[in-house]
């Protein structure tokens, strides 16, 4: 049964439209993979010489089972926002003999082959080999990376359950701002007390037991999670909600863009997805506290403050924005098909970004207590974003055609966090771009040339707005029959 829903999903890949479409991406995709995926290897087999020339009178395997907590607090944050979990189209299977349980494991099964599941074998191994070369107790060293193997498989099956249930997402969160948060007072450090857990697996190999139960453990949840909502009449029936009118009347004074910002706002209020995408953008206004309450970059790298100050200002741009017209794909067939111009509804995502922009930039205000140089540098960044960094993004918008299931919350298999490639190659001009405007003329004249350029870019992008809206209007007009197909496909 596993080798017939192995090759239906290799048929559904190969007939979609999406999938000649996109092999130039699928091919910048893998040559990626294997670039990072031999710095992780070199890195990992390099990891063990660095630390023993750094800090000598540690063992290099007790420095990294101290640090192993942040990698694993990272490794959750970058699975939670980028890994794609398993979808599969179910509806047709629970109307034929096929047992549930089967279909369940195999859904599961596909999250064992994500990639981010070999993020840490890639450097964890090259290290292990490193170390039996130097002559460590091959049962331990062994060991140990068996259970920092399973470590990686129970972050892949909780990330499943903090996708599906707001409950363990909180959770979740709330323990990780707590441990940084006594980490950056000063007040408790949990390197220490969590160092000594990872260094008494490898101490005593017999406990590397204990970490593949909790993979079976979190196994057994998802399954019974799953198990719980797959029935026909949970996947088809549809609950009712009694919706509250929000009155919106103020935003007519935008026009005839005022139609497409209503709905806009509406969607946003009353769908799951949109909801946590805002939620999200909210917290890159924390960013700055990264990069501005470290000497460093304000000393010796001050060029990277530039690109900070895109994220900060920036949140709903780039969470937001970037899944534009994505968001629409559910009713994008229906909205086509009026008689409206296509440039209102472009504009309508414009301004909508513009709006997001300035209320970040206007919450940014307390970073005066950085001086007044970081905040010119937030208000230059938030100048960028609205000049270029909308259009670029609107732009990646018609590249983009991958549908969204607003309410990710009435389905227990959709895809809730779909990674799409082509938003990383867009996202890459977003960033970089910003950093070379500001560095250049940082480099050769000073610091506040390098404010003024990147300012002056995004005014330049404002008056040239009606042109860029012209020129990014033609890219989707000549695709829209191709976002059409692509959205009304079920993946």
């Amino acid at each position: 049964m596993i080798k017939r829903f192995l090759s239906l999903e290799w048929k559904q890949f190969r007939r979609a439209s999406y999938f000649q479409k996109g092999i130039a991406i699928k091919i910048l995709l893998f040559l990626a993979v294997l670039y990072f995926g031999g710095i992780a290897i070199f890195v990992g087999g390099a990891m063990f010489f660095g630390l023993k020339k750094i800090f000598p009178e540690i063992d290099p395997i007790v420095m990294v089972n101290n640090f192993l907590i942040y990698w694993i607090l990272f490794e959750l944050m970058i699975r939670y926002f980028m890994q794609q979990l398993p979808v599969m189209n179910i509806k047709p299977l629970m109307i034929i003999p096929i047992k549930r349980n089967t279909v369940i494991h195999y859904l599961l099964g596909k999250t064992m082959l994500s990639f981010f599941n070999f993020i840490s074998p890639l450097f964890l191994l090259p290290f292990s080999i490193v170390l039996l070369f130097q002559g460590y107790p091959v049962a331990n060293v062994i060991l140990w990376f068996f259970a920092l193997m399973s470590i990686t498989m129970s972050i892949n099956f909780l990330n499943f359950l903090i996708n599906k249930s707001n409950t363990v997402f909180y959770g979740i969160a709330v323990m990780v701002i707590v441990i940084v948060a006594l980490k950056y007072f000063n007040l408790f450090d949990v390197t220490e007390p969590v160092g000594k857990i990872f260094n008494g697996l490898y101490n005593q190999p017999y406990l590397a037991i204990i970490p593949l139960l909790i993979v079976v453990g979190l196994y057994k949840a998802n399954f019974n999670f799953i198990r719980k909502g797959f029935y026909l009449d949970g996947a088809v029936s549809k609950k009712i909600k009694e919706v509250n009118a929000t009155d919106l009347s103020w935003m007519d004074r935008f026009g005839s863009v005022a139609p497409f910002l209503k709905n806009d706002i509406k969607m946003i209020t009353r769908n799951a997805r949109p909801k946590q995408v805002v939620l999200m953008s909210f917290f890159f206004l924390f960013y700055g506290l990264f990069f501005f309450t470290q000497k460093v970059y304000i000393e010796e790298m001050p060029y990277l403050l530039g690109f900070a100050s895109i994220f900060i200002t920036g949140g709903f741009l780039l969470s937001f924005g970037q899944l534009v017209p994505s968001w629409d794909s559910e009713y994008y067939k229906l909205l086509m098909s009026q008689n409206i111009p296509y440039r209102q509804y472009l504009e309508s995502k414009w301004y909508l970004m513009v709006f997001a922009v300035i209320v970040a930039f206007i919450l940014s205000t307390p970073y005066l207590y950085f001086g007044m140089d970081i905040y010119l540098i937030i208000a230059a960044g938030a100048l960028f974003n609205i000049g270029l960094n909308t259009f670029i993004t609107l732009f990646g918008g018609a590249l983009n055609r991958v549908p969204i299931e607003l309410d990710t919350k009435a389905k227990a298999f959709s895809n809730t966090n779909g990674f799409n490639p082509t938003q990383l190659l867009i996202a890459l001009p977003k960033l970089i771009l910003p950093i070379i405007i500001f560095f250049i003329p940082y480099h050769f004249i000073s610091f506040n040339a390098g404010l003024i350029a990147l300012a002056l870019s995004g005014v330049i992008g404002m008056v040239f707005k009606n042109f860029f809206l012209n020129k990014i209007e033609q890219v989707y007009q000549k695709g829209k029959y191709k976002t059409i197909a692509a959205f009304s496909e079920k993946k």
